[in-house]
């Protein structure tokens, strides 16, 4: 490390209290930052939770759909009209809609119910107890063991419960890749059976779920499928038309993005006030390097140096005590959604690196217009 560099980390760790107090003005406004974001991406991935699960390539729906969890019924055509498209390798029918359970104390709880086709069961979950194919069993219903699993009560294969005045028998237990976001359980049973078993409207079928032959035949999928007044999207489109629902049709996404504003802001006014500080107690030390021939590049290298190294660490502590904070409310909460991602750690990263060029900017133009003389003389 070049001789300027070592003075200016000296003179940033001796003085405790300033560094202290940069290092904890950093911290926890990079933790904010993390916190909010890493909600809102854990938000948006459990509203997006059937897309993923299902893991379909292609998604047929009604044009007024938003998110998966509401599905606009379709009238039975739909399916043999998209099975006879050319580019379609294999169609399948999907039910999706909620129903209220009476579960064997008496008490009422809602859930998801997910019909697969009888014939493939295209989309099922990974069975943990219980064979696949107990799902045609009579009355058979597949639980998932997720964070609301245990809103069903002491479930396991064999409670019984009902719905619709129907008898419905637990035959299995599975996972998912990602839990739904209204807190309720889920259920999976054949789409005949979901069909026959839940009240429905004079249409039934939820989405239609395609498998293209090729990548390149999605395309020419969308526009037949658009022709005829319904809407085609990819797993990826309709994963990014429910963010966009989220995000700009409702208030989380804006009260999110102001609280990681006010976050920025916070430690923006912070660190550049304490660093600014900082500088003004030091200035006589910049002074006397620059009296002893030490180059202007040399002292807004120091400067900057100070700042980078402060909001570097700051950034560091910042990640660990968020994630450190998600794991336990993870351990103590099912039901919590934040999730640190990639992007969320680079955004972070970008606001860091604008906060320690402000405070370096007001720092550096202080110790250039300092004078030698004007030390000396004091």
């Amino acid at each position: 490390m070049p001789g300027t560099l070592q003075i200016a980390y000296k003179l940033l760790v001796n003085d405790r209290a300033k560094f202290a107090a940069l290092l904890v003005g950093i911290t926890f406004a990079v933790f904010l930052m993390i916190e909010m974001t890493s909600l809102f991406t854990g938000i948006l991935r459990r509203a997006s939770a059937p897309i993923i699960n299902i893991g379909a390539p292609m998604w047929v729906m009604d044009p007024a759909v938003q998110t998966a969890a509401n599905s606009i019924p379709m009238p039975d055509y739909v399916l043999d009209e998209v099975r006879s498209m050319p580019g379609v390798k294999y169609a399948v029918p999907l039910y999706s809609g909620t129903a209220l359970l009476k579960l064997g104390d008496g008490t009422y709880q809602a859930a998801n119910i997910v019909g697969l086709d009888d014939n493939t069961l295209y989309g099922r979950p990974q069975m943990l107890e219980g064979g696949l194919l107990d799902i045609f069993a009579e009355n058979a219903f597949v639980a998932i063991e997720d964070a609301d699993f245990p809103k069903l009560g002491d479930a396991r294969i064999g409670t019984t419960f009902e719905v619709n005045d129907h008898r419905g028998v637990i035959v299995g237990i599975a996972r998912v890749a990602a839990s739904a976001l209204f807190g309720i359980p889920t259920l999976y049973t054949t789409y005949d059976r979901a069909l026959q078993y839940l009240p429905n409207t004079r249409f039934t079928l939820s989405y239609v779920l395609i498998q293209p032959k090729s990548p390149g035949d999605a395309l020419s999928i969308e526009r037949r499928v658009a022709a005829d007044g319904y809407l085609a999207l990819t797993k990826e489109q309709f994963i990014g038309r429910v963010s966009d629902f989220y995000m700009y049709q409702t208030g989380l996404g804006i009260n999110l993005m102001l609280m990681t504003l006010m976050s920025f802001i916070i430690g923006l006014s912070i660190s550049g006030q304490t660093f600014y500080t900082f500088i003004l107690e030091n200035i006589e030390r910049f002074g006397a390097l620059k009296a002893i021939g030490a180059k202007s590049r040399e002292l807004i290298g120091m400067i900057l140096f100070q700042a980078s190294f402060v909001a570097l660490t700051g950034y560091g502590l910042g990640v660990g005590l968020c994630a450190l904070i998600i794991w336990l409310a993870r351990a103590r909460l099912p039901d919590y959604a934040a999730m640190m991602t990639f992007t969320n750690l680079v955004l972070a990263f970008v606001l860091v690196v604008v906060i320690a060029a402000v405070s370096s900017y007001f720092g550096v133009r202080k110790v250039l217009k300092i004078e030698a003389f004007d030390i000396f003389r004091g």
